[in-house]
């Protein structure tokens, strides 16, 4: 197993769902950031689980820096955040019944029987907490540069909300609610349609829509390591995430030439487009308007109903009934995750183009 990802600033993700702790090495971040740790504590909370809508698995993600920050800056050593597990159930889980949907039978055939199944093991979402964490700091060096990043639901089954209109706005109401709709309306909708779900002991998918807004144009590289690329490897390292588009993505298939594309116009002395049909990128390179994808989050695969399964003992079919505590929906939190994985994917590739003092400047 290599958990590690990044070229200028990387990340090492460590732990087990019901380890005594899960945790990030970040390193590459030059010395003299300073560190919001109200902020870390901020987002950390963004991600946990709150209400009926959610999972009753509640941890206190209490943080703890314990490399590469000194008298609140970074000194440009490899930056470590460890989180404890405090609260989990390992009763609830049954090594030789895999859960529909799930790592557990995939795991076991690439580990030899040797993974740690309680709670998904090291491919639980309980992993995301770190990424968060480590994602806090990106995001705030980022809004110090002047670029600021935003998530809503955009979908929850059957029911949508609006897509962003002023960004800049639209990003603060985002980043300012836990279940993150742009219309309040639609947000207390789709959550009691989520409860809805859960009473009858299944769950539901969605789609996150995310803008970034203030990437300069020029950064990224064609073909391997376009933008899109970057994101799109950063985006799918969320478990539950089964697609990501650009733009107006696959709605390009129902449009003409004449319909797709962005025509260039002067703003004063700075170039723009006049539609923002490819999301802020072109030939996998931004082009200065802001950057626009969707993420499709599919429903939690625990679900309280019987399902299929097959007994890894005995290697025959079998029943399984799951137990323990799970979400009947999971984009609401994973959004910040989103959030926090795009911040990092930028950071790395911002560093690319400028250098790291650019971070510090």
């Amino acid at each position: 197993m290599k958990s590690v990802i990044g070229k200028n600033i990387t990340l090492a993700l460590y732990g087990e769902s019901h380890g005594d702790a899960i945790g990030i090495v970040v390193d590459g971040l030059p010395a003299g950031i300073k560190i919001n740790t109200d902020f870390i504590a901020r987002q950390l909370d963004m991600r946990k689980p709150k209400g009926k809508i959610s999972t009753q698995r509640r941890e206190g993600d209490q943080f703890t820096i314990t490399s590469g920050v000194f008298n609140g800056y970074t000194c440009g050593t490899p930056l470590h955040i460890t989180i404890p597990n405090t609260a989990h159930k390992s009763a609830d889980y049954q090594p030789n019944l895999p859960r529909p949907s799930h790592a557990d039978y995939a795991a076991h055939i690439k580990y030899n029987g040797f993974e740690d199944y309680r709670g998904g093991g090291h491919f639980s979402g309980r992993l995301t907490a770190p990424i968060v964490a480590a994602g806090a700091i990106a995001i705030d060096i980022l809004k110090n540069k002047g670029i600021t990043i935003g998530t809503h639901i955009k979908k929850c089954q059957h029911i949508t909300d609006r897509d962003f209109e002023n960004c800049a706005v639209d990003i603060a109401l985002c980043n300012s609610k836990y279940f993150a709709t742009l219309d309040e309306t639609v947000g207390k909708q789709m959550q009691q349609h989520i409860e809805t779900v859960g009473a009858d002991c299944d769950s539901v998918g969605g789609v996150l829509e995310t803008c970034v807004l203030g990437m300069p144009a020029g950064v990224g590289e064609p073909y391997f390591n376009s933008v899109e690329s970057v994101l799109s490897q950063y985006l799918f390292s969320i478990g539950g995430i089964k697609g990501v588009q650009f733009g107006k993505g696959f709605g390009f298939a129902d449009c003409l030439g004449s319909e797709a594309n962005d025509a260039f116009e002067m703003c004063g002395d700075k170039v723009i487009t006049k539609t923002n049909h490819n999301g802020g990128i072109n030939g996998g390179i931004t082009n200065g308007m802001p950057l626009v994808f969707r993420v499709a989050v599919k429903p939690t695969p625990s679900i309280f109903r019987q399902q299929d399964t097959v007994d890894l003992a005995a290697m025959e079919n079998a029943k399984l009934t799951i137990t323990g505590r799970h979400d009947p929906a999971i984009f609401h939190r994973a959004r910040v995750v989103v959030d926090s994985l795009t911040a990092l994917a930028l950071l790395d590739m911002l560093v690319q183009h400028f250098g790291e003092r650019w971070l510090c400047g």
